[in-house]
């Protein structure tokens, strides 16, 4: 994720990192090529009688503009219930921890070390990265078991369960408290569940590749409906065009699959450590991380 700190307006026409356009940049130039080509062929294929108006392009780029609206609507739309289920998981380990400490203080460091344990085999199964050091970081030898499962992260959020199961036979709680106690861990399987179907589950592929055909094809066709009626301006105003398509078109893509390290995905890592820093700062444990900030390009992974 990108963190800028506030500026002018004026200054942020000029902003580099965090755009999409270095991401765009060679598809950008391959248009600018197509206008220089469709400057010196005007001659030649006009004395074909082939000749592009604008008029179908003027239908065609406000229907691109409609369905691009739309689906970066829907991708949006998916990044902010991906940041509300990270959100969520941030209020469910504070709860679980709270009421663990009411009712067993003495638990309070294992049920921490499980419940970071969770965030980050979360954080590693969405982006699709080995989970192994920060397992055996927060588990220990615990985590080889965990590691062999094909679920690892529900295998930890079950060791919470049955930590709460042996609780209440043994009578440390009641069936009140113990109610109580499994509505705050079913809310780890909320997340759980709405991350791994966010993640398994894109939006159709045939939609996508006919935009993202359309597009490429108006972008290239585009400067030779430009070239009669503008010339030498023809590249400046194209290239325009196809950088608003274009970005469009990317940032989807990006915000389509938020879970791994570009610019406009979730910051993961930070969210993790956050965590971490609110539940040993609630069972006063020593060696807090530091606080995540952005880096030199202004990233916050």
């Amino acid at each position: 994720m990108i963190v800028r700190p506030h500026r002018h307006w004026f200054i942020r026409l000029f902003a580099w990192h965090g755009s999409v356009l270095p991401g765009i940049l060679f598809r950008l130039s391959l248009n600018l090529l197509m206008s220089v080509v469709a400057i010196f062929s005007l001659e030649w294929y006009e004395t074909l009688g082939i000749r592009l108006t604008l008029a179908p392009f003027s239908l065609l780029g406000v229907s691109i503009a409609i369905f691009l609206g739309f689906r970066n609507s829907v991708c949006y739309a998916r990044f902010t219930e991906a940041r509300q289920l990270w959100g969520g998981l941030l209020i469910a380990c504070r709860t679980i921890l709270r009421q663990v400490d009411a009712i067993s203080p003495a638990s309070g460091p294992r049920i921490t070390a499980l419940l970071m344990a969770f965030c980050h085999s979360l954080k590693h199964q969405l982006r699709h990265t080995d989970p192994r050091a920060d397992l055996q970081r927060y588990l220990g030898d615990e985590a080889k078991e965990i590691l062999r499962l094909r679920a690892p992260t529900n295998a930890i959020e079950m060791k919470i369960s049955r930590w709460l199961s042996e609780q209440r036979r043994s009578g440390a709680v009641s069936d009140v408290v113990y109610a109580q106690l499994d509505s705050s861990i079913h809310q780890l399987s909320l997340v759980l569940g709405g991350c791994e179907r966010l993640a398994s589950m894109p939006l159709p592929f045939a939609y996508g590749l006919l935009l993202h055909r359309t597009v490429y094809l108006f972008c290239t066709l585009l400067p030779f409906a430009l070239v009669p009626d503008l010339h030498y301006m023809t590249p400046l105003v194209s290239v325009f065009i196809a950088y608003s398509f274009l970005s469009l078109d990317t940032l989807a893509e990006e915000l389509e699959m938020p879970f791994g390290y570009a610019n406009n995905h979730l910051p993961m890592d930070a969210m993790c450590t956050n965590i971490e820093i609110n539940l040993l700062e609630m069972t006063d444990q020593p060696g807090l991380p530091a606080t995540p900030v952005p880096d030199a390009w202004y990233r916050l992974t």
